[in-house]
């Protein structure tokens, strides 16, 4: 954490010009991320300050990816400056307002937004993709097999056993599922695109009436699906089978229209990618609220879990965990 006297020497010395009284510094919230944020207005500019640690190795990727990004043309903050020696990155200012903001509005008013998010992740799952051969980037480890087995492991862990203290011997053998784990197999065969992984509602700024991405250091191969059902089964927000419906065929729709191959059975793998990240999303919300001490994450698990119910009904082999999960209080 930054004092803002710090926050403001720290600007001075990079952007000369300006005196320490032009400045008005305000910290700005960001769910669970270890790094911290701060508004920076003066006169004639406002910027956002972001400042690292080293413990998370991707976070010192994020300014490399984000103007690799912005070449095929993806809608991510432009970056000013970086100083890796201090951890802190000068990026432009997209505003206040993201996806999440929208959640109360019509239908009418968020779908275009939505499906203005789509657009920028396709670009992300398609052009970008496509340039990857020639960049030089490091990325985090890959969707395989064993990530998506330790994505399954973390919300048994963490959601089932510390949350809900099941007892070991039943979070052992809902783990030892078969179909999960031929699933995660599955998964693992797929052709890979690159992928933002944590695509949410408050991770889509809208500015200027458009869907931007942040927060994309985590990026990585893997299924176009799972960015959807991150956004699509987001526990943050609320949306009906009909509107997920529209988003989907929306999205194949931008897929046909660039004459890529739609998979005979795209939906089925949108419900096993639905599956991990939902698991995924309720184990980091038990670790958070119980390790790292942030209560207010335990409140999204409800909304999870009914996802996660939800999906897992439509799947073979999950029986167990559909009654486990009606069984929760």
């Amino acid at each position: 954490m930054l004092a803002i006297r710090q926050v403001i020497d720290h600007t001075i010395v990079n952007f000369p010009g300006y005196a320490p009284e032009d400045f008005e510094v305000t910290a700005v919230e960001k769910g669970g991320s270890d790094r911290k944020f701060y508004r920076i207005r003066a006169a004639d500019r406002s910027m956002i300050l972001v400042k690292y640690s080293d413990h998370k190795e991707e976070n010192r990727h994020y300014v490399d990816i984000a103007k690799f990004l912005a070449v095929p043309g993806v809608q991510v903050p432009h970056i000013y400056l970086h100083d890796p020696a201090e951890g802190l990155i000068w990026m432009q200012d997209l505003g206040e307002q993201d996806l999440w903001s929208f959640r109360e509005h019509p239908w009418a008013t968020r779908r275009p937004l939505y499906e203005s998010a789509l657009i920028e992740i396709f670009k992300m799952h398609t052009a970008a993709t496509r340039s990857l051969d020639r960049a030089t980037l490091t990325l985090e480890r890959e969707f395989n097999e064993p990530l998506y087995l330790w994505e399954q492991g973390y919300f048994f862990e963490h959601c089932l056993g510390n949350h809900f203290r099941l007892p070991a011997a039943e979070v052992r053998r809902l783990a030892g599922l078969p179909e999960l784990h031929v699933a995660a197999a599955r998964l693992a065969s797929l052709p890979r695109v690159l992928v933002h992984r944590d695509f949410q509602s408050q991770n889509i700024l809208i500015h200027d009436g458009t869907a931007w991405l942040i927060d994309f250091q985590g990026m990585r191969p893997g299924l176009a699906q799972y960015d959807l059902a991150s956004v699509l089964y987001d526990p943050y927000v609320t949306l009906s089978p009909i509107e997920r419906g529209e988003l989907l065929a929306f999205y194949e729709h931008l897929a046909l229209q660039s004459g890529a191959n739609i998979p005979d059975d795209f939906s089925g793998i949108f419900d096993w990618c639905a599956i991990q990240r939902l698991m995924q999303a309720l184990g980091a919300y038990g670790f958070l609220g119980l390790q790292k001490g942030r209560a207010d994450f335990l409140a999204h698990i409800p909304a999870a879990r009914r996802s996660l119910r939800e999906v897992a009904s439509r799947l073979d082999g999950l029986q167990e965990l559909v009654r486990i999960l009606d069984s929760l209080p």
